[in-house]
């Protein structure tokens, strides 16, 4: 795990299994449990993990359909794997990466706990330490980190005592267990960026932004008491390697340059509005800068500035289908659906397939509000379904088109597998129940309806 400073990632010291553990609880549908805020779904963003990413899993000999990269809207430097075999990347990673190869650094340690068993592993060791010893263990880790956070010396001391305690032996021996999974993991990323012809001097230069960040808060700390290896000491021990390989000066692709930086300007422009015209001013005419702009504007209503800027960058690159779906989006969110109409039927031109396309696509046939609108959405829906199972907004367009068409059995369904997905199990069971006194009974339908209305009962 990467982490911004000690006073961020210590707080997962120890405590990274418990992340690990109910991330999903927060943020995945699959479980049928509600999405968290804050994961972000974007086709852009998650495109451009994919470029990064395949090469990796592929040296990792990880299965490249079953991996996944999960953004999370933060902005601190952080990744995690969780689930076995997704990994989760805060929004700052991208953004405060100066380039593709420092994320793609990222992703080849975090394949390297993947392919290593590590999440597993870990938890193995975890029942074999008493319940006393990890709470002690994540108490101590608290302590330290709120008075780092504070500045309080004493305090951090204090808590690596308690760390240090009646439980010693056993806290210990977990976190050399953790730094070892960390060291193991920085060892295999070396050996995926060499197989993918990728340089390690991206991952280096982030390890030299955490070991500065973290400077105070580590200025005479036991290394024994963290869960990875201290920064320095990770730099110096993968500098000679890295620096040794015939990739490290390797360039990054131009084309991938340019849309890792569309890809910051449009967290930025969406997660960091207040930023935009600072990071971005107007005297920049790049891509980027009126990117970051446009959903600026756009975001506040104000699409006489917006648009302009909208199709300054279809005009530059016409085939780059984002900037299709960004005026897409513009429209819709600002009640003008039909308008948006044709942007998106160029952007799934450009890219067919994609399920948030078709996802986007219904909703703004939806937002015509009119019977054939309805017709339409329906199997746009249907087949991102088979794509995004848990998303959850899938159910809630389909209720809408469904109300469109007067069609009452299949709205109620539609509504309670909404509700199910996230996690309001009485409205499910209501809309259920209701759903079934219109469905044909023994229907597909009736029994999914039965299976929900069953299952919301025992929540």
């Amino acid at each position: 795990m990467f982490s911004k400073s000690i006073k961020r990632g210590l707080a997962l010291a120890l405590a990274s299994f418990l992340a690990t553990q109910t991330a999903l609880a927060r943020t995945d549908q699959s479980d049928r449990r509600p999405r968290g805020p804050g994961i972000i779904r974007d086709a852009e963003i998650e495109g451009l993990l994919r470029i990064y990413s395949a090469p990796v899993f592929r040296a990792a000999g990880i299965n490249v359909k079953s991996a996944r990269v999960v953004v999370i809207g933060e902005p601190s430097i952080n990744a995690f794997v969780a689930d076995g075999q997704r990994i989760f990347v805060n929004s700052g990673l991208i953004t405060r990466a100066p380039d593709p190869n420092t994320v793609i650094g990222v992703l080849a340690h975090e394949s390297g706990h993947i392919a290593g068993g590590h999440l597993a592993k870990l938890n193995s060791a975890l029942k074999e330490a008493s319940t006393e010893a990890i709470v002690g263990t994540l108490f101590g880790i608290a302590a330290v980190v709120g008075g780092a956070a504070s500045g309080n010396s004493e305090a951090a001391r204090a808590g690596t005592g308690v760390v240090l305690g009646s439980q010693n032996s056993a806290q210990r021996g977990l976190l050399v267990y953790q730094r070892a999974m960390e060291a193991t993991a920085d060892e295999s990323a070396m050996r995926y960026l060499e197989a993918t012809h990728s340089s390690a001097k991206g991952m280096l230069g982030l390890f030299r932004v955490l070991a500065n960040e973290s400077l105070a808060s580590t200025s005479g700390a036991d290394p024994y008491a963290y869960s990875h290896p201290m920064p320095f000491d990770r730099m110096r021990a993968l500098e000679a390697t890295a620096m040794a390989s015939a990739y490290y000066n390797k360039p990054d692709d131009p084309a991938l340059v340019l849309r890792h930086k569309l890809a910051q300007a449009k967290l930025t422009g969406y997660l960091e509005p207040q930023q935009v015209f600072t990071k971005y001013p107007s005297s920049d005419n790049s891509a980027p800068s009126r990117y970051a702009r446009a959903i600026a504007y756009f975001r506040r209503g104000d699409l006489g500035s917006a648009m302009p800027l909208i199709d300054s960058l279809t005009r530059d690159m016409p085939s780059y289908p984002y900037f299709w779906e960004l005026k897409a989006q513009a429209y819709l969110e600002n009640g003008k659906a039909r308008e948006a109409l044709p942007a998106i039927v160029k952007a799934r031109s450009l890219l067919p397939s994609n399920a948030l396309f078709e996802i986007l696509h219904a909703q703004i046939l939806l937002g015509t509000e009119s019977v054939g609108g309805a017709d339409q959405a329906i199997p746009l829906l249907k087949h991102a379904r088979q794509d995004e199972p848990g998303q959850a907004e899938i159910y809630k367009f389909l209720g809408q088109a469904y109300g469109l068409k007067n069609d009452v059995a299949m709205a109620e369904l539609s509504t309670a597998e909404f509700a199910y997905a996230t996690g309001d199990g009485k409205l499910a069971g209501e809309k259920a129940a209701r759903a079934k006194k219109y469905l044909r009974q023994g229907s597909p339908e009736w029994y999914r309806a039965s299976d929900i209305e069953d299952a919301a009962a025992k929540k």
